[in-house]
């Protein structure tokens, strides 16, 4: 070529990288083989990165080992409520800067699924909506109703506005190549009968209309409508087919394990039954498939939803919670992805054609018109190996998996088969010691009079609290004649309480009687113990805490919270007292709450004393604080709270979330990766605190003197707290 050409050639290189698309067409369609990018088919391979639930500083290790994992596709939900926390105020700053975050995906060369929703579910507080929300004037959520669907239309344009004045869709030469709206609706919908269907139908119709360049996407929606692509989310999605023959079949979440909720075990999922489900996606004719979770991250903060769902958000990912590789989970989804790689000239040029090997046995071969073909040998039989006999070759298919042949010769991978060596987290002693003790408890005898006020009866939570706080004082007095019987030795009253969740913890004239815990699946509970009661007036004081907001069920923004009654008083001489209608005097937060005292720069007037009881167990509502210098070295950093009971911890300001030391419950007995796996086939922990190690960023630290503050609800010893390394070991 003469130099004048090559010239023309660089030319036309660099005006189309500064101009884009205008020059150079870039499109994202679909036909019924898959996603079509700039009239490319491609088979995409994908993981859930919420930019959430780590920080800035780790996203582009994170989308790195993402790449070099196989992946083509980072996919991320959208959080309204973090984004828009009070309605018309727009934050996307720090964890929250969603543009910064897209555009690490898209200088790692990658492209991005953005699920804008805006109802996430996610185990997120409140599915993601805003709380604000709930209090619009005649709001029904996610129904045919105007409110709710003017609030959701403004914020999904603002998202697709943004994203179109940064350039991000793959139409404008940016990464994202598909959007979701909504979420897994379609059972919600059809409880909801006409209305969620018409709700539906307008949803899809307002996203289409935005213009976006990119196809739409609604998960677990058979009735979308076009040009909408339904899809699967599930453990295994083999048996989905889209709802128009015309549309390729996505698999928008592929569980790679399963969420925490305090109270319960550790679940973890099989590498050799998750590339399995993934093969079996594969051969059927899938050519999309999102890992959720591919890093799960941290529920910093009150972000965690549920309620009772764990901060941390590990979810047995490839990528652990901390940002590193999980093997041999890591490493036997690579070699899967360069597998299937192999075989997509293959897979996308042709239909399978299916033949049995045996009983619970198949192939399914791809033999395109050029090139070479490529087979799928399949053994579902979750007990036996299997010899097969395919192109007059010999084969033994291990139980319960997918031999991947991409000449149609070959082996390059057997799901069963794990070639890559497992490592082990360690939790080391880092040279960081906590010092300067000190503590403040709450003071239960004087109430600020004017964060306080007094209704007759029973009032809901988040009414109150707005979920500003965890946290909601009921407060009554009681007076007991001098004549009861159980002053002179009979028995002591009791005082039942009954909880719409999610804890609570009771005083009777400043002193601790009790407490008792809802669970995820059964929020409201009952407390009914002894008390100690005296002649004369009485202070009964709830506490209330809440452990997230629900984020799935049907008009799930109209459950209650807190404590609604019955509440009474037993053994009396009178009988029954009850407590439901009497003057109740309500405070929403705590006192260290309202004077900030997670700041370092506390007011003066805050008056902290002391730790001097350190190593002994505490009072309940205790804030502790301490100081500590960064460890040396670059391991992820996590706070070892072993020896506390429950509350939340903040390390320089920052929460970085819920604790709490409550053991799990299960069926721990081992776990197999052959055959239909749920999560209660391979349980892990029980016995053991739920969450013992909470994630510390290190990019929130100083070199020196980092204040750590704790509230504690029910006492612990916080001498025992440690900072420690987390690292990998063969």
């Amino acid at each position: 070529m003469e130099p004048r050409s090559n010239f023309k050639w660089v030319l036309l290189f660099l005006l189309a990288t500064q101009l884009g698309c205008q020059l150079v067409s870039c499109s994202v369609t679909y036909d019924s083989k898959s996603i079509v990018i700039n009239g490319e088919r491609r088979i995409l391979i994908s993981g859930s990165i919420h930019y959430t639930r780590s920080t800035p500083e780790m996203w582009e290790d994170l989308v790195m080992k993402a790449k070099d994992g196989g992946l083509d596709v980072i996919d991320t939900y959208v959080f309204w409520n973090v984004h828009e926390p009070s309605q018309g105020n727009y934050n996307f700053e720090g964890r929250y800067d969603l543009v910064r975050f897209l555009k690490m995906v898209q200088k790692a060369g990658m492209y991005v699924h953005l699920r804008i929703g805006p109802y996430v579910c996610a185990e997120w507080n409140f599915g993601g909506f805003p709380v604000w929300l709930k209090y619009v004037p005649g709001i029904s959520f996610r129904t045919d109703n105007e409110p709710f669907k003017r609030a959701m239309k403004g914020f999904t344009e603002k998202i697709v506005n943004l994203m179109k004045s940064e350039k991000m869709f793959e139409s404008q030469g940016g990464p994202i190549i598909l959007s979701q709206v909504e979420n897994e609706y379609g059972s919600v919908g059809k409880a909801y009968g006409g209305a969620g269907y018409n709700y539906m139908t307008w949803a899809a119709n307002m996203a289409v209309k935005l213009d976006t360049g990119v196809p739409w996407v609604m998960c677990k929606q058979d009735d979308a409508p076009d040009p909408i692509i339904n899809t699967c989310n599930g453990f295994y999605c083999d048996d989905f087919s889209p709802n128009k023959p015309y549309k390729p079949t996505l698999w928008t979440e592929t569980w790679s394990g399963w969420f925490t909720e305090f109270g319960g075990p550790i679940y973890e999922r099989p590498v050799q039954d998750l590339a399995f489900g993934v093969a079996r996606f594969i051969q059927k004719g899938g050519s999309f498939f999102n890992y959720y979770m591919f890093h799960g991250g941290t529920n910093f903060g009150r972000s965690a939803g549920g309620p009772f769902i764990t901060t941390s958000y590990d979810y047995d990912a490839p990528i652990d919670e901390y940002g590193l590789i999980r093997q041999p989970k890591y490493g036997h989804l690579k070699n899967l992805h360069k597998a299937i790689k192999q075989c997509e000239p293959a897979l996308l040029s042709a239909e399978p054609d299916i033949t049995s090997l045996g009983n619970l046995q198949q192939a399914h071969v791809f033999s395109p018109k050029s090139g070479p073909c490529a087979a799928f040998l399949s053994n579902y039989d979750p007990n036996n190996a299997a010899k097969v006999t395919f192109n007059n070759k010999h084969y033994t298919l291990p139980p319960w998996s997918i031999s991947i042949l991409p000449d149609c010769n070959n082996v390059a991978f057997n799901t069963a088969n794990v070639e890559v060596e497992s490592t082990k987290i360690e939790m080391k002693p880092s040279d960081s010691d906590m010092f300067s003790w000190e503590m403040f408890t709450e003071d239960l005898t004087v109430s600020d009079e004017g964060s306080t006020f007094t209704a007759t009866g029973l009032l809901e939570q988040i009414n109150i609290t707005r979920d500003t706080s965890d946290y909601l004082w009921y407060t009554t007095s009681v007076d007991i004649g001098s004549s009861e019987s159980f002053l002179r030795g009979g028995e002591p009253p009791k005082l039942l309480v009954q909880s719409m969740g999610h804890a609570l913890h009771v005083f009777v004239n400043g002193e601790h009687s009790g407490s008792s815990f809802g669970t995820r699946k059964h929020r409201r509970f009952t407390y009914k113990e002894t008390i100690n009661l005296r002649a004369g007036s009485n202070k009964i004081a709830l506490l209330s805490v809440a452990m997230g907001l629900p984020n799935m069920g049907g008009h799930y923004e109209t459950w209650e919270t807190g404590v609604l009654g019955p509440v009474a008083l037993y053994g009396l001489d009178r009988g029954k007292m009850d407590l439901a209608w009497v003057n109740w005097t309500y405070q929403a937060g705590l006192k260290g709450e309202a004077m900030n005292v997670i700041s370092a720069n506390t007011n003066s007037y805050m008056k902290w004393t002391q730790d001097s009881l350190i190593g002994q167990k505490q009072k309940p509502l205790t804030w502790h604080k301490a100081y500590f210098n960064e460890p040396d070295g670059d391991e992820p950093l996590a706070l070892d709270m072993n020896s506390m009971g429950k509350g939340e911890a903040w390390i320089n300001g920052q929460s970085i979330g819920r604790y709490w030391s409550t053991y799990a419950n299960g069926d721990c007995q081992g776990c197999h990766y052959a055959g239909v796996y749920r999560p209660l086939t391979c349980q892990l922990g029980c016995g053991q605190p739920t969450q013992r190690w909470y994630h510390v960023p290190r990019s929130w630290l100083k070199s020196s003197n980092n204040l750590l503050v704790l509230f504690e609800e029910l006492g612990g010893d916080p001498s025992k707290i440690s900072l420690v390394k987390r690292s990998t070991v063969q």
